[in-house]
């Protein structure tokens, strides 16, 4: 985190919490994903007049999303059953 967001995050106390998130957590990847499809979707131009506006539109987005959804097949995957 930068040191301005630090100094900014500081005149908010116990309103943001940091939490780091390792790089090469897989899921990452899996986020990442929906963010840009988000992007590149129903957030692309978005003008709202109210935060209740923002909220449902972001909610029937992504219930689109959910009306076609893709199976991630994970690779170099261990399978519960091979466990100890």
């Amino acid at each position: 985190i930068s040191k301005e967001t630090m100094a900014y995050l500081a005149t908010r106390p116990n309103r943001f919490v940091y939490v780091h998130t390792p790089k090469h957590g897989s899921w990452l990847n899996l986020v990442e994903t929906l963010f840009g499809k988000m992007a590149r979707t129903f957030l692309r131009g978005m003008r709202v007049a109210s935060w209740q506006e923002m909220k449902e539109r972001i909610l029937r987005g992504v219930a689109e999303i959910n009306q076609a959804p893709v199976v991630h097949r994970w690779s170099n995957f261990t399978a519960l059953e091979t466990l100890p």
